[in-house]
């Protein structure tokens, strides 16, 4: 016998006690729907603050950031909002990717071999003879199996890659003038932290250095080093010329910029905000070869309209130098397997994007 077919107070009963039973689960199921699309609605009105830092000044990086943060903050509609702090403001360039790792900073614009404490394979795009120009490196950076392979590094170390590009050829600064590679014989000279720059520099007969862009000038100043491998763009805008006024420009080899989140920070952001991230990154990275190209030719005249030289190799020895660096790539690689794999996509995207 049913609970409808029971006679008397009993049987009311058993109908009342379903009838609220019921009318209890819809109404607890209005207050689940009623508490989600209140959880989306506070998702939507949520700003999520976003600190960029960069070691450098006025140069592509700074750049890309402010264009960067901009578009954020407008295709969000205010959602994310941007903070940049250029010129090491948040610490050395080791504090800034532990400070994004962990979740202090939100967003870092480094040369990617900074970060080979986290992954060696990051150093790839140091490795001399990659490119032959700047249009060239911006090729490079796009070639989707280089974006795969860098944009992918560090993920399981707190980062989440988003944007890879050619910030500037690179070029010597030194104290006296490098004007024949014979004058590299015997110097100390300043080198990003990779073992593809220590080796080319090495092979010059120069001993080579690694420091962080924040050292450079009181090491030259003081003589710790004679000169240091960077980008005109770097010299130019952050006044290096008040510590030495000789640039070679060797263009070897490039100087790349990676862009990293705190991959926690990302995660924690809704699914509009992500696509949000990732896509303007995309884009930034698509727009930024004409301006770089023109920092770089601004940063070289102001070199010059402040009273600094550049200098250029002999024909005959810069390509003497290019032979030189030609087996640096695969000699520092070969004996790491992770890292020669690396190098052998970065360098088959090179020659197909020459």
């Amino acid at each position: 016998m049913t609970g409808n077919n029971i006679p008397g107070e009993e049987g009311m009963n058993i109908v009342t006690r379903r009838f609220v039973a019921r009318a209890a689960a819809a109404a607890g199921g209005v207050v689940l729907s009623s508490a989600l699309a209140l959880q989306a609605a506070q998702a939507q009105d949520k700003t999520y603050v976003m600190k960029m830092t960069l070691p450098t000044l006025n140069d592509p990086s700074y750049f890309f950031a402010k264009n960067y943060a901009a578009n954020l903050e407008k295709d969000s509609g205010g959602r994310i909002k941007t903070e940049i702090y250029p010129a090491s403001q948040l610490g050395s360039i080791p504090r800034q990717i532990e400070g994004t790792q962990f979740g202090a900073i939100q967003c870092a614009l480094i040369p990617p071999e900074f970060f080979v404490g986290v992954d060696e394979r990051f150093e790839v795009m140091a490795a001399p003879g990659l490119v032959n120009s700047m249009d060239h490196g911006q090729r490079l950076a796009a070639d989707p199996a280089v974006k795969k392979l860098m944009l992918g590094l560090g993920a399981d170390k707190g980062l989440h890659g988003v944007a890879l590009f050619m910030n500037a050829p690179s070029s010597v600064i030194a104290k006296n003038p490098i004007r024949h590679l014979a004058d590299f014989k015997g110097k100390k000279i300043r080198v990003l932290a990779s073992p593809f720059q220590m080796q080319a520099i090495g092979r010059l007969g120069a001993t080579p250095v690694a420091m962080t862009l924040g050292d450079v000038v009181p090491a030259i100043q003081q003589g710790a080093v004679d000169g240091a491998v960077g980008g005109i763009v770097v010299w130019t805008p952050m006044h290096f010329q008040d510590a030495a006024k000789y640039v070679t420009e060797t263009g070897q080899p490039a100087v790349y910029a990676i862009v990293e989140i705190n991959k926690a920070w990302y995660e924690s952001l809704p699914a509009d905000l992500q696509k949000i991230v990732d896509e303007d990154a995309a884009k930034e990275q698509a727009a930024i070869g004409p301006l770089a190209s023109d920092i770089v030719n601004k940063a070289r005249k102001g070199w010059t309209d402040t009273g600094g030289e550049l200098i250029s190799l002999p024909a005959d020895e810069q390509a003497e130098m290019m032979k030189t660096f030609a087996s640096v790539g695969a000699d520092v690689s070969k004996t790491k397997p992770s890292l020669s794999d690396a190098y052998q996509i970065v360098a088959a995207a090179a020659k197909r994007t020459q």
